[in-house]
């Protein structure tokens, strides 16, 4: 019990400490100017194109899966510089010399991030209510809340492994813009999947945003938790997959780094 108690300690306080001394986005001008209005801009260049092309009836369509996209924000973002940056600062010799559980150390690394997504959604959300009158009345707000939250962690999982990657490259945000804007085409948060080619399909299948964006569009459109709960647990699955396959590159990183007695893998 008292280890349990220890490891939970360590995974609020680890995240709490890296959010405040690695996030780059904490000086307030810098947040809004990234966090709350770079995505309302976002929103308004897809939901204005797309309600030109198609009718102001598609401006919901729109506005869900740009207010989502927020969640990859981030989720990828966010979290690669939790990770990443503790070699960029030098403070990842520390990290590795410390006895405390990896696991916590790693999975806490997310959390404030998780819940800075959340609010991102909830932010696109309003913008879409304010700005394109969307209609929420028949949303189960405790529905759309955990989809919310589920669709967060799904993003920040992949933020794990795109953070462990920037442990063993100096490329890190090149690979996190592409990864990021094949979410915005492959999740369906602006275009309609069933119109991709196939393999286009296929691959969207396997990323996060995927389902979670059509759960909320199903739950806004007034579906209960009942009818999306099977989207829900893969969306957290595949959240899972990409956090314990950045664990394991995490681990092989500490072990390499630790064996050469240098952390430049490569």
């Amino acid at each position: 019990m008292n280890k349990l108690k220890l490891n939970i300690k360590i995974f609020f306080e680890g995240a709490y400490l890296s959010y405040v001394g690695l996030f780059r986005w904490l000086r307030p001008a810098t947040y809004f100017a990234t966090l709350v209005f770079g995505p309302l801009t976002q929103m308004l260049f897809f939901v204005l194109i797309g309600t030109y092309a198609q009718g102001s009836a598609r401006a919901q369509f729109y506005v869900i899966g740009n207010a989502l996209m927020n969640a990859a924000m981030s989720g990828i973002y966010g979290v690669t510089m939790s990770i990443g940056g503790e070699r960029w600062n030098g403070t990842l010799p520390y990290l590795f010399g410390a006895p405390a559980n990896r696991m916590s150390l790693f999975l806490g690394r997310a959390f404030m991030h998780i819940l800075n997504g959340m609010f991102g959604v909830v932010t696109g959300l309003f913008w879409g209510l304010v700005l394109f009158h969307m209609d929420y009345s028949a949303t189960d707000p405790w529905a759309l809340l955990l989809t919310i939250l589920i669709t967060t962690f799904s993003t920040a999982g992949l933020g794990l492994l795109m953070g462990c990657i920037g442990l063993i490259t100096r490329n890190v945000m090149f690979v996190n813009n592409t990864v990021y804007f094949v979410l915005l085409v492959f999740s369906g948060a602006n275009l309609e999947l069933s119109s991709l080619p196939r393999w286009m399909q296929v691959v969207s299948d396997y990323l996060p945003l995927t389902r979670g964006i059509a759960s909320t569009r199903m739950i806004i459109a007034g579906q209960g938790l009942a009818d999306v709960w099977s989207l829900l647990v893969q969306e957290f699955g595949i959240g899972m997959m990409f956090a314990l396959l950045g664990y394991t590159l995490f681990r092989w990183f500490e072990f390499t780094a630790k064996k050469r007695g240098t952390l430049e893998v490569f």
